[in-house]
């Protein structure tokens, strides 16, 4: 019996020695062709989401306005106790129309202070290129100043693709902004319902935790774009005033550039200032200095006061990381990477952190950032 044993164990051995892929299988790991597979998948997926990026970030704007269109949803619970779809479409009426006001309002004011704001700026960056002319500097090419109209449009063809390449990029804002509201609008009437529909691709044990990740992810696109919104609408009003009541030409122009600005972390304010600069230039130097230390005090109070405490609860990122994001975002993508680079790290953080710190490695790092948070 014991040869037999022996005999029997040793046929095994030989078997399993002579079989890798079986004996993968006993101990539980992957055979090559696995392997292979799912290299070869995830390389088809990085490759289709890198063709399709443009399409994905606007997906991810039209999120951002539906947690946007949440958050207002939220907040009227309180004060209007009725059913969530109503609140919604009351919310939805009350922006387009306040959307309508401002733009009739503003079709008054933008067109001619907009006309009356290029025109300065064109003047001025005239004088400045004459001025490095004389020290022997070419910064803006020869083709600038003052017939600028008449190279842009010195023949039919010329004229015909400024006008082609203009027409498509309307067109193209106009329809991704169409896809935007459609989208925000889509999401939000039926949160539940799209989130499902991506917690289900998830193993039925991990469904819970998903559900949680991606709540918390709502949850912090709701503070940012709130808090975005309320930074935009502050700094448009104190830079629109304070310009206002210093003199300076277009002002309402000015402000709502400078609070735009503020989508773009770090970088634009400092963009931002050229505009106002280059107005007050021709005006002279003490309304130049004003206009810039007025600017200047304005930008920053909202940067290091109240941006801190608006966004605080919604964006943990390090400045760093937030501007490189910033920086390659927008190398790769444009205006679009950009504008969503901020919202997308913040996400982006939130998903590295529960799913691969906390569950993949088993780190807990809600210690860490308590001491960080309380010791900076």
């Amino acid at each position: 019996m014991s040869d037999s044993r022996m005999g029997t164990d040793r046929f095994r051995e030989v078997v399993l020695h002579e079989n890798p892929a079986d004996q993968a299988g006993k101990t539980g790991r992957p055979s090559m062709l696995a392997v292979g597979l799912t290299l070869l998948a995830t390389g088809v997926a990085l490759f289709l989401v890198w063709q399709t990026v443009s399409s994905l970030l606007i997906v991810f704007a039209g999120v951002l306005f539906a947690a946007f269109l949440d958050a207002l949803t939220r907040a009227l619970a309180p004060v209007i106790p009725i059913k969530r779809v109503w609140r919604l479409t009351l919310v939805i009426l009350l922006l387009f129309l306040l959307s309508g006001f401002g733009l009739a309002w503003g079709a008054g004011k933008l067109p001619e202070q907009t006309r009356l704001l290029l025109k300065v700026m064109d003047a001025q960056i005239d004088v400045l290129q004459t001025h490095l002319l004389s020290y022997g500097v070419d910064l803006l090419g020869p083709e600038w100043g003052r017939d600028f109209a008449q190279w842009l449009f010195a023949d039919q063809v010329r004229f015909l693709s400024h006008a082609q390449f203009l027409l498509g990029g309307a067109s193209s804002l106009l329809t991704a902004v169409l896809v935007i509201l459609f989208l925000g609008i889509l999401f939000a009437y039926d949160p539940t319902s799209h989130r499902e529909s991506v917690v289900v691709l998830v193993k039925h044990s991990y469904r819970a935790r998903a559900r949680a990740v991606m709540d918390e992810m709502g949850s912090v696109m709701r503070l940012w774009f709130v808090g975005q919104l309320i930074r935009v609408i502050l700094m448009t009003l104190c830079v629109w005033i304070a310009l206002y009541l210093i003199g300076l030409p277009a002002p309402f122009v000015l402000g709502i550039q400078a609070g735009l600005s503020n989508f773009i972390p770090y970088l634009g304010p400092i963009v931002a200032a050229i505009p106002i600069a280059l107005v007050a230039m021709p005006l002279g130097t003490s309304l130049l200095i004003w206009a810039v230390v007025v600017y200047t005090i304005i930008q920053s109070i909202e940067g290091h006061v109240i941006g801190p405490l608006i966004q605080r609860q919604a964006v943990e990122t390090p400045p760093a990381w937030t501007l490189v994001a910033i920086v390659l975002l927008g190398a790769l993508f444009g205006v679009m990477g950009v504008a969503v680079a901020m919202p997308l790290v913040a996400v982006g953080r939130v998903a590295i952190i529960r799913l691969y710190v906390e569950d993949y490695i088993g780190d807990d790092l809600k210690p860490a950032l308590t001491a960080a948070s309380e010791h900076p």
